[in-house]
């Protein structure tokens, strides 16, 4: 193979392919055609003189030989991105990049407004994308470059990612309005004797209230959970569930708040970038840009 022949772009879309099994999905991520991806394919076949991917059942399978070059390639294309990256300007002012944030929905409806005022007054080009993205996902795409940054709890853990606490989220008691214990000190009885609200993405496991009251010896009755804290300030409007919930969301919602009856640890908030993206000045931008906005949200 003749380097000087091979069009770089190419190990971009076998590695994407590789990590997606799907040319739609890679045309959509790439902001490709799927003609064109198909037809990147191809010429990634005569390059390597192999199929590379097989259509199955699951997608579009690697072969052995794309199995075997994969490594190579991407850290390749994660030595060529560190190069550029230290070495490029960043104007955010006449930038129009995409940055693709992970973040879930608290995170959106704390920061996003006021994320967008702020980068707008100095970079009126640069576009924000936000999804969740799984905590068992976060590190393959910080790596692949699927998204750029993500904010989460410290649970996401990896040698491969840097990291900086950018806050805390005490919680409290929120609930209807007109609630009977809305007036006056919530008892741990009191607490313990309702049923509650619980807001959390994953399927199953505990979040900080339950390994709190898991610490005391108590448990508490959750009547429904959800993925999603609009919802939830909708179901405890119209309920009598309890929802315990960060204060700096709770105070901007039509509901009635107290004080929690026991001690919880807040919840922390760290944004996590690959370290192949530590120097990249465009990141950097980001990076400061979120820390400033969340010091003014959550203080």
């Amino acid at each position: 193979m003749r380097l000087e022949k091979v069009d770089l772009n190419l190990f971009v879309v076998f590695d994407a392919l590789y990590r997606e099994r799907s040319v739609t999905k890679v045309a959509q991520l790439l902001n490709l055609t799927q003609p064109a991806v198909s037809n990147a394919l191809g010429r990634l076949r005569q390059t390597f003189d192999d199929h590379l991917f097989v259509k199955t059942r699951e997608g579009m399978s690697p072969t052995p030989v794309a199995d075997s070059v994969v490594k190579d390639v991407r850290e390749a294309l994660s030595l060529l991105g560190r190069s550029v990256g230290a070495n490029a300007r960043f104007d955010p002012f006449r930038s129009q990049k995409v940055f693709r944030l992970g973040m879930n929905d608290l995170a959106e409806s704390l920061l996003l407004p006021r994320l967008h005022e702020v980068v707008r007054e100095v970079a009126p080009a640069i576009a924000i994308t936000s999804y969740y993205v799984e905590r068992e996902a976060a590190t393959a795409e910080l790596k692949g470059g699927v998204i750029d940054l993500l904010l989460d709890a410290p649970a996401v853990n990896a040698r491969e990612l840097g990291h900086k606490h950018i806050g805390e989220l005490p919680y409290v008691v929120a609930m209807r309005p007109g609630h009977p214990l809305a007036s006056g000190d919530l008892s741990l009885e009191n607490y313990l004797a309702s049923e509650h609200i619980h807001v959390s993405s994953r399927r199953k496991g505990r979040g900080q209230v339950e390994m709190a009251l898991h610490g005391m010896g108590f448990q508490r009755t959750i009547a429904m959970r959800v993925q999603n804290y609009l919802v939830a300030s909708r179901i405890t409007e119209g309920t009598d569930l309890l929802w315990t919930v960060p204060r700096v969301l709770a105070e901007t919602l039509p509901l009635a708040v107290v004080e929690l009856p026991f001690v919880v640890e807040p919840l922390s908030w760290h944004l996590f970038w690959h370290r192949n993206a530590a120097d990249d000045p465009a990141s950097r931008w980001m990076r400061d840009m979120i820390e400033s906005v969340s010091r003014i949200v959550l203080n």
